[in-house]
């Protein structure tokens, strides 16, 4: 009797924009790109079409007019549809849905969580409800993927401790290869990035207060330059226009060049209040650009305080503005190539290598 074919239908509430191009793009190219080697078939459900990038490559199956979930199941109704296994990017895991999904097809069902928690946690009926999600739904979900150790953790908090056996880890990844890397530290006043959606939660707002509370003197020479687009941006401009420190702040907007910038920084800025697993830490990483970023989510998985970047409590402006004013003076210096670390763990072939091991050891 011979091995069964694999069919995997990939689903992902991620829209294709060709303005924003990032590592999950990567990551969803080069996953199918290895699917094929492998001899698996993919079909990919995602919320519109796109031919940009590798993107023409894919089996892409879309409806703009229905959510992800319901256009996958008429789809999976249809008698000539037959998956091995699914696997959900960016869709709320431990709903109604994957029962659907279950009463239509024998496939392993693989449920991968990318989203961060809030800073104070979710409020009390929130949790309730998700952990009464987990006892009712989990049981449809073969195999639960968290981006970070943090965020196993939060699976089995939300949807309870019974489903830590179907739990694991597979770190997201980058594409190193277009990096270009920082060789020279030498100059004696740093400039700093932040690349980040401008949403409240990414706390770009803090690191603004932070500036403000530095010293005169500092505050006349300091120069950051954001990367990044988003519906807060209006908002931060005006508190930079009203603490009178435009001469400091520069907002860039979004670029798809970012990977060929990181080298001409000294260190990159993430003041997160929530975060899995960023991306552009490990791209700053790779580029031998130190991060002074928050303790939250996954961030000390890839940050280490004092050997590759610097850790400071989320929304604390006193102590960012200390580790600002430390490393602006070079009292703080991080002198370690911080390359090598994303080379051996978080590359965007490892990240692939591990779902395609998963899809080994997850059959029916």
């Amino acid at each position: 009797m011979g091995i069964e074919k694999k069919k995997i239908a990939v689903l992902c509430n991620y829209e294709l924009l060709p303005e924003r191009v990032g590592g999950m793009d990567a990551f969803f190219w080069e996953f199918d790109k290895k699917c094929k080697e492998a001899n698996i078939e993919v079909d990919w459900f995602f919320p519109n079409g796109a031919t940009h990038g590798d993107y023409q490559l894919l089996s892409i199956k879309y409806n703009t007019a229905k959510s992800i979930e319901s256009f996958f199941l008429e789809s999976l109704a249809q008698p000539e549809t037959n998956y091995t296994h699914i696997i959900t990017h960016f869709l709320e895991i431990c709903t109604p849905f994957f029962y659907k999904v279950k009463q239509l097809s024998k496939a392993t069902m693989i449920a991968v969580d990318h989203n961060p928690r809030p800073f104070e946690g979710y409020p009390v009926i929130k949790r309730i409800k998700k952990r009464i999600k987990g006892l009712l739904f989990s049981r449809y979900i073969d195999a639960f993927i968290g981006v970070s150790a943090y965020t196993v953790k939060e699976l089995q908090k939300d949807f309870g401790k019974h489903i830590q056996s179907k739990t694991q880890v597979i770190y997201n990844g980058i594409d190193i290869q277009e990096i270009a890397t920082r060789t020279d530290r030498s100059k004696e006043k740093p400039i700093f990035l932040t690349a980040s959606h401008l949403r409240f939660s990414k706390g770009i707002q803090d690191l603004i207060q932070a500036v403000d509370l530095l010293p005169e003197a500092i505050k006349k020479e300091l120069k950051i330059d954001i990367f990044g687009d988003g519906p807060y941006k209006m908002e931060l401009q005006v508190l930079v226009q009203a603490l009178k420190l435009e001469h400091c702040f520069n907002f860039k907007g979004s670029t798809s060049q970012l990977k060929s910038l990181y080298y001409n920084y000294d260190y990159m800025l993430q003041p997160t209040h929530m975060e899995c697993f960023s991306l552009s830490i490990l791209e700053s990483l790779a580029a031998n650009v130190p991060v002074i970023t928050t303790n939250v989510g996954g961030n000390e998985e890839a940050i280490t305080h004092n050997e590759n970047g610097y850790i400071f409590e989320a929304k604390n402006t006193k102590q960012l503005t200390n580790l600002l004013q430390n490393v602006y003076s070079g009292n703080l210096k991080i002198m370690t190539n911080t390359r090598p670390l994303i080379e051996e763990r978080f590359t965007i072939d490892k990240m692939v290598s591990e779902y395609l091991q998963i899809l080994n050891r997850c059959q029916q």
